[in-house]
């Protein structure tokens, strides 16, 4: 048993100092925990084999000496995990039975999966911060905790001379992705997740490679306050933090018992798809300090919280294959062939590989055992091999020099990862770009999804996006399974989507580097598709965010005969090729701020803040006091609730489409034709990897 227990730690410090202090895990965090799980059982069952340096033992890594080192006045501690509502009960039980007749409440709030930090404030300025390192001792990153801008340098006169509060520093999902992207065309290696890429951004020891990464921050809780009196429970102390400038969570709540905490966990093990950062579980504590207080500490971890875990995302699996996507501008996209393996509650098949480049930095190979995770709860993606498992049988991947799709050899151009298929005839190409063209985001063409459009392709009725409009209901009526009524409702929808907004048009053309975001810039500065055609080098740059990666694209694009003859096409269809210039200030919705919650039906997000745009509103993420409306769809989260509290006034999306209704009315002449779907689209958007599947949109 003896040397069960000491491989077991061996393992677990092995592990710890991958994740902690290299920021470069080989396990899931699932295996993780069941590692130190299985060595606490084992500790409780035979004491006599604790020694003070097991993992159990301790609260986190070494901190890593390049930077100074900060005591901490009050241990950072880690909390017991739990991982199901048994386990739950139990630990409620305990603590009711330590603390008699008094019954606990609880606060519960999101956990984080991000770096924690505890920053120290002195006559009302920042004084330190340092990250959690051992528990007891940090690592000083003051310098680098500066640049987050939602972090305050100084706070209210109201507060403590001396005060130490401590936070989650995180990196957005969609920072996060932007990041990525910026290291895979830049040829850097990838990071493998948000809190890898948080941590990673502030242990930098140039402040101003930290500054240029979108870190955020959200305060937790109170170390400890000297000369002045702080309220009696955890909520109160979250609320009077908030008073004095800091950002704490929207998301925590007041759980009266141990079933609502229950209740919120299994909320938002549901929705955290919904939530702008990654989370893995929830923590509950007891909110009165004076019973935190009682209960105490219990080894490295409080009696009074614990750490209620989410089922994973990420687990490991046999990397079987690679194969090949080819997207709509001819990009080669490897993914990943799987032994089937369920990740929280999903079965994985095929996994993102990002680029070849991406494959050789992580040594990845063929036949590995592979992390594998659930990035953002949508493409499953492969994190890394678990190199102590190969068996010496394992192939390297060598991208094919020619298309899969039709054969054609590939090309790279200089200063780019990607490896494309230069034949715009290629049929995965074609059959991308038609996808894209009536996805959700481009002209929402509702009921042409993949099968049709293969089928179309099969019998010559389509060969490029302007022959949508040319298709009649004889021809949709000989494709398998096709009838009358979807028929009819496929020509409406055809004939609705040549009055989408021209940034609609310009992102359903798949101009490269051109998203929804751009497309809308695109839209408003050029004002029709002829103006922007027509645009040089220079007129482009002028637009803001444009750099010359992109403009270059957008001149590529028109130069090219096939995209002129498809422009002409769409023209003679008379779809619409410019937008009404309106005097920004007399726009209806100006000064109104929209904040979006829920499963839309029949937008995107980015469809919907452009919208409101279009009518001179603003689109925010959080509910404050000066929101005009919060509107939701489906399955909405807390920010429903948080709105109803503060009188902001509330939407179904119904409501939202006639208000967007109304002001366009107020803007054009005649009915709105700003392209509003009545009925609800399940067909995916399209995407550079054919090969991977994705789920439906949340906003």
């Amino acid at each position: 048993m003896k040397n069960t227990v000491e491989n077991l730690r061996e393992a677990i410090n092995y592990h710890n100092y991958r994740y902690y202090v290299l920021d470069s895990p080989e396990i899931s965090d699932a295996e993780y925990d069941r590692l130190m799980r299985e060595l606490k059982k084992l500790e409780e069952e035979y004491p006599h084999l604790v020694t003070p340096d097991s993992p159990t033992q301790r609260v986190g890594a070494s901190p890593v000496e390049a930077f100074g080192v900060v005591e901490h006045p009050s241990p950072l501690l880690s909390l017991a995990n739990t991982f199901s509502e048994g386990e739950l009960i139990e630990w409620n039980n305990r603590i009711i039975k330590l603390l008699g007749s008094q019954h606990p409440t609880f606060a519960c709030e999101l956990k984080m999966d991000g770096l924690a930090v505890a920053l120290t404030y002195v006559n009302g300025l920042l004084q330190h911060g340092a990250t959690r390192g051992d528990g007891f001792r940090g690592e000083d990153v003051t310098q680098n905790l500066r640049t987050i801008k939602s972090l305050p340098l100084s706070v209210s006169k109201e507060a403590p001379p001396k005060f130490e509060v401590r936070g989650e520093v995180y990196l957005p999902v969609k920072g996060f992705k932007k990041l990525n992207d910026t290291r895979a065309a830049e040829g850097l290696p990838l990071f493998a997740n948000p809190r890898n890429a948080a941590a990673g951004s502030l242990r930098q020891l140039d402040p101003r490679v930290t500054a240029r990464r979108p870190l955020d921050i959200y305060i937790y809780g109170l170390g400890y306050a000297e000369g002045k009196s702080v309220p009696s429970s955890h909520l109160e102390i979250m609320e009077y933090l908030k008073s004095l400038g800091f950002k704490v969570s929207p998301y925590s709540k007041y759980c009266e018992n141990i079933m609502d905490v229950e209740g919120y966990h299994s909320y938002w093990a549901g929705h955290r798809g919904d939530l702008p950062f990654e989370v893995d579980g929830v923590v509950a504590k007891v909110n009165t300090l004076s019973l935190q207080v009682e209960l105490g500490d219990v080894g490295r971890e409080p009696r009074w919280a614990i750490a209620y875990k989410f089922p994973a995302v990420q687990g490991t699996t046999r990397l079987i294959n690679i194969g090949i996507s080819v997207g709509r501008t001819g990009t080669l996209n490897p993914y990943a062939i799987l032994e089937p393996v369920s990740i929280g509650g999903v079965t994985i098949r095929q996994a993102a590989l990002h680029n070849a480049e991406d494959i050789g930095r992580k040594d990845i190979l063929i036949g590995d055992t592979v992390i594998v995770q659930r990035a953002g709860e949508v493409i499953p993606e492969v994190v890394g091999p678990v190199v102590s498992k190969r068996t010496g049988q394992e192939k390297k991947f060598v991208m094919p020099s020619r298309c899969p799709e039709c054969g054609t050899e590939i090309v790279k151009t200089e200063g780019e990862v990607a490896v494309r298929c230069p034949n715009l005839n290629c049929p995965a190409q074609v059959q991308e770009r038609l996808q894209h063209f009536v996805s959700r985001g481009g002209m929402d063409i509702e009921g042409v999804g993949e099968k049709l459009i293969a089928a179309l392709l099969k019998e010559g009725y389509v060969s490029d996006v302007a022959d949508f409009y040319s298709l009649t209901a004889e021809q949709l009526l000989k494709v398998e399974r096709m009838a009358d009524k979807s028929v009819a409702n496929i020509l409406e929808s055809i004939k609705n989507s040549r009055e989408r907004p021209l940034a609609r048009l310009i992102f359903a053309l798949g101009i490269l580097h051109v998203g929804e975001e751009m497309a809308a810039t695109l839209a408003r500065h050029s004002g029709s598709l002829d103006k922007l055609a027509g645009a040089d080098t220079e007129e482009l740059l002028s637009i803001p965010n444009i750099g010359p990666k992109i403009a270059d694209s957008i001149r590529e694009f028109f130069k090219e005969e096939r995209n002129l003859k498809t422009i002409e096409k769409l023209r003679a269809a008379e779809v619409k090729l410019e937008e009404k210039t309106v005097d920004v200030g007399s726009l209806p919705l100006k000064g109104k701020e929209f904040v979006l919650t829920g499963k839309l039906e029949h937008f995107t997000r980015p469809q919907a803040e452009a919208r409101i745009k279009e009518l001179g509103g603003g689109a925010g993420d959080n509910v404050t006091r000066k929101t005009g409306y919060l509107v939701y769809g489906a399955d909405p989260g807390s920010k429903l609730q948080k709105a109803r509290s503060l009188g902001v006034k509330v939407l179904e999306e119904s409501d939202f489409i006639a208000l967007l209704e109304e002001a366009s009315g107020q803007v054009r002449s005649g009915p709105d034709k700003s392209g509003l779907s009545r009925r609800a689209g399940s067909r995916r958007a399209g995407s550079e990897r054919s090969g991977l599947s994705q789920s439906g949109v949340t906003s």
